[in-house]
C-alpha cells in the first residue's frame, strides 16, 4: 500500500503543498475554511505527519528531555505529571529518562537525549541530603531547568518549594489554635528539607515567644516503624505535647500509631489533653484516607510542574534569558486532624 504524502493531501484538499505545511505547523494566516478542508483530507487519506522529519528540516525540536530519579517520591511524581500536561498543551512531547546513578547511567541518559534531538532538559532532583546538583547536569549544554525540594543556593534556572515558609505556616496555625507544646517529628539529621523546615518551625515559635526544645524535634529513619517508636517515646516522656508536625507520610502514619500506643487520640481539640493534633506537609492519598482526615501544607507540586514547563519554553524562545529562581509557597489545607 502506497504511503500517503503531503502532496496527496494537497491534491485532495485542492490547495498547495505549502498551505498544507502551514496548517500542519499551525503557522501563517490560513482561513478556517481552508484549515477544515486540509484536515478533512488528512482524515480521509489517513495521512500521518512526520514531526521528527519536519523538525530536522527546520532545525527545531518539539522534544523535551525529562530526568526523574525517584518514582517513589510523591512530590516528584506529581511534578512530572504537571510538566507533561503543560508541555503537551503547547504541542511538546516529553522524552523520559530514569538513570539509576549519577555516573554512567546519567551519561547514557544525556547522550540518548542528544541523539534524539531534545530541545531542552528538565531535571527533577532526587534526594534531600545533597547540597549540589550532579556535575553532569550542571554542565549540560542544553537549556536546563531544575525542579528541587532542597537546593536554594544552587545557581541556574530553578523551581523550588519553600520548606521554611511551609513549616512556619503550619507552626503558626497550631499556635494560633492554642497549642504551646508542639513537636516536629521525623526526617534524618542530614535531610536538608528537615533542616529548612526546622528553621521555619523555630522562627514561628520565637515569633510567639515560645522556646525551641531540642528534644521536641527528634530525627529518625524514614519508616513508619521508626516514626511510631519515636512518637511513643516522645509522648511518654512529655505528655504535655498537644501537636505534632510530621516530616513525611511515613511520619504521619507512624505518628498515628504512636499516639494510639500511649492511649491518646488524634484530634484538634487543644483543651482535651487526651488529644494530639497532627499536621504534615504532603497531600498523599493513602494518608488522606485516615480518620479523622489529614490536615497538611500543600507541597505546591502541580504549580512547580507548570512553572518548570513555562520556564524551559521561555528559555527556548529566548536563549539569553537570565537565570531565574522560582520559589513556591505552600498553602494550608485544614481538615480534621489539626
Amino acid at each position: 500500500m502506497k504511503k500517503v504524502s503531503i502532496v496527496d493531501v494537497a491534491r485532495e484538499a485542492g490547495v498547495s503543498v505549502s498551505t498544507v505545511s502551514l496548517v500542519l505547523r499551525r503557522k501563517g494566516k490560513i482561513s478556517p475554511e481552508t484549515i477544515a478542508r486540509v484536515q478533512a483530507a488528512i482524515q480521509a487519506l489517513g495521512y500521518v505527519h512526520n514531526v521528527a522529519a519536519a523538525n530536522l528540516r527546520a532545525n527545531t525540536s518539539n522534544l523535551i528531555g525529562l530526568i526523574v530519579r525517584d518514582f517513589s517520591d510523591s512530590f516528584t511524581v506529581r511534578v512530572m505529571e504537571s510538566i507533561v500536561q503543560a508541555l503537551e498543551a503547547q504541542r511538546y512531547m516529553v522524552f523520559l529518562g530514569q538513570p539509576q546513578d549519577e555516573g554512567e547511567a546519567l551519561d547514557r541518559c544525556l547522550l540518548s537525549f542528544a541523539q534524539q534531538g531534545v530541545a531542552g532538559v528538565i531535571y527533577l532532583a532526587a534526594g534531600s541530603s545533597s547540597a549540589a546538583l550532579p556535575e553532569k547536569i550542571r554542565r549540560c549544554p542544553l537549556p536546563r531547568v531544575v525542579v528541587s525540594q532542597s537546593l536554594p543556593e544552587e545557581a541556574g534556572d530553578l523551581v523550588l518549594r519553600d520548606n521554611r515558609q511551609a513549616a512556619g505556616l503550619a507552626t503558626r496555625y497550631l499556635i494560633e489554635r492554642g497549642h504551646r507544646q508542639i513537636a516536629y517529628l521525623g526526617g534524618t539529621a542530614e535531610d536538608r528539607i528537615r533542616q529548612q523546615r526546622l528553621l521555619g518551625y523555630r522562627s514561628a515559635l520565637a515569633q510567639y515567644g515560645l522556646p525551641y526544645r531540642e528534644e521536641f524535634a527528634p530525627a529518625c529513619a524514614e519508616s513508619t516503624q521508626a516514626a511510631g517508636l519515636v512518637t511513643r517515646r516522645l509522648l511518654e516522656k512529655s505528655n504535655s505535647i498537644t501537636a505534632l508536625l510530621c516530616h513525611s507520610p511515613n511520619a504521619v502514619i507512624g505518628g498515628i500509631a504512636g499516639i494510639h500506643q500511649v492511649g491518646r487520640t488524634l484530634g484538634k481539640d487543644v483543651f482535651l489533653t487526651q488529644q494530639v493534633a497532627l499536621l504534615g506537609f504532603e497531600d498523599m492519598l493513602h494518608v488522606n484516607l485516615t480518620s479523622p482526615s489529614f490536615t497538611y501544607v500543600s507541597s505546591a507540586s502541580d504549580e512547580a510542574g507548570r512553572q518548570a514547563a513555562a520556564l524551559i519554553l521561555r528559555k527556548l524562545s529566548d536563549p539569553d534569558l537570565p537565570p531565574q529562581q522560582i520559589t513556591l509557597s505552600g498553602h494550608l489545607v485544614i481538615r480534621e486532624s489539626a
